[in-house]
């Protein structure tokens, strides 16, 4: 990963106001100037930046770390993320003054507002057609019945989908997959996991696959997992994967290729088909009835894969 630091050192005694830091881009790194970040973001598809007050949130953001974002020169106000799809240098921005900058003077430009930075990222990388909408839904203290907006009722199919693996990660393991449709629902899918690995991940890749080939694609539909891992699988990670000829920045394969392209290959019919998907992230064990059914039919997955 390339550093600033092979062009200044850091903690000079004239230390930047902004460290600008590049996740994605030519070379990704921490810059001490927006001057040398642009120079590595501009003409990148996807590429991802965002300015620190700290040099160590600056190195965390463009390793892929967690930040606590407090002292994010471009800290988001209620998390907003603006995403410029045609402009200047496309991108994502979570302060509309770097956004504004992007879009000022230029012809025809695409932009839009997001909740999340998974719905600007991928906003971006289909140059402004997006149809594949992330959100997160705080855990409720109590069961709920999911409700649909009455104006997408009749359009959008909601499921639950989960994966188990009893002894996850051990020789041995046995893993299952639940897809969630309702109570009694025929379309419900309780089964053991395919194939020699047996791990939770790929059961809840799985989960999702099973979901998006069951509902017809022309329909939209809205996805609630709990796995975070296989949200960010098929809406951003996948992006730069499959960029770098699916492997990794650490140059290793891509685990689970095989079910992440076959998730995006069936989000891509919908798609072609105008329909649109959604994934939503809920936390696990929460109480909610969607989710704790879409668990039992996993589990119950798993142990039917003894036979």
């Amino acid at each position: 990963m390339s550093t600033a630091s092979k062009k200044r050192k850091f903690g000079d005694v004239a230390a930047p106001t902004k460290y600008y830091a590049v996740r994605a881009g030519h070379r990704p790194g921490v810059y001490l100037n927006w001057a040398d970040c642009q120079e590595n973001i501009t003409g990148f598809k996807g590429a991802s930046f965002k300015s620190f007050f700290s040099e160590q949130e600056a190195r965390d953001f463009a390793a892929g770390r967690a930040t606590s974002g407090a002292s994010s020169a471009s800290k988001p106000q209620g998390d907003k993320f603006y995403g410029v799809a045609v402009g200047r240098v496309p991108g994502v921005y979570e302060d509309w003054n770097d956004a504004a900058e992007q879009i000022k003077d230029v012809k025809g430009p695409k932009y839009k507002k997001f909740a999340t930075r998974a719905e600007a990222e991928e906003f971006v990388r289909t140059g402004g057609k997006t149809s594949i909408k992330v959100t997160v839904r705080e855990p409720t203290p109590k069961k709920v019945k999911r409700s649909v907006d009455s104006s997408s009722k009749e359009k959008t199919v909601t499921v639950y989908t989960d994966g188990s693996s009893r002894g996850n990660g051990k020789v041995g393991a046995i893993a299952g997959v639940g897809v969630y449709f309702g109570d009694n629902d025929p379309r419900n899918v309780s089964e053991p996991l395919k194939g020699e690995i047996q791990t939770n991940q790929r059961a809840e890749l799985t989960a999702i696959q099973r979901a998006l080939e069951i509902v017809p694609r022309s329909a939209n539909i809205h996805i609630i997992t709990d796995s975070n891992y296989a949200i960010n699988c098929s809406t951003v990670w996948y992006v730069s994967w499959k960029r770098n000829n699916w492997t990794t920045s650490q140059n290793g394969p891509v685990l689970n290729k095989d079910l992440i392209m076959a998730i995006r290959a069936l989000i891509d019919e919908r798609d072609a088909k105008g329909a649109k998907t959604e994934m939503e992230w809920i936390k696990g064990h929460s109480a909610d009835h969607g989710n704790e059914a879409a668990d039992r039919l996993a589990v119950a997955g798993a142990f039917a894969n003894r036979s």
